[in-house]
């Protein structure tokens, strides 16, 4: 079972906050391709959100190749989900590190700190 958390005050939209925790998923291999994901109106529902959130993070999502939609049957991840360029990951990875970091530093967090947390997590996703 997958469970999305939506955090109002993170400054993140809420569509990002949806595909960044799909993306999650998907490189941690709690999602697979070919995986059904829950469709929008049930997404919509359990988020206590907009169904147009959805219906955004899952278009973008499928912009960028991580799901595929087909109408009538509903989103699934892609085949070609895990499929990234060198330079595609990069840039994805520099852009979630440039947010960790701004946030670490609004709430005043030790830069050792910061890099200890970062090592665990890798350490326990890998």
């Amino acid at each position: 079972m997958l469970h999305f958390q939506i955090d109002p005050h993170s400054g993140v939209p809420v569509y990002r906050q949806l595909m960044d925790q799909m993306k999650y998923y998907i490189a941690s291999s709690t999602l697979s391709s070919g995986d059904r994901l829950p469709s929008i109106r049930e997404m919509a529902k359990t988020l206590a959100v907009n169904p147009t959130t959805i219906v955004k993070a899952y278009t973008e999502l499928a912009h960028e190749g991580v799901i595929d939609m087909q109408h009538g049957k509903g989103a699934f991840v892609s085949e070609a989900s895990g499929r990234m360029s060198e330079r595609e990951k990069e840039k994805a990875i520099r852009r979630l590190a440039r947010q960790l970091v701004v946030e670490a530093r609004q709430m005043g967090a030790p830069k050792e700190r910061v890099i200890e947390i970062v090592t665990q997590e890798l350490d326990g996703t890998l």
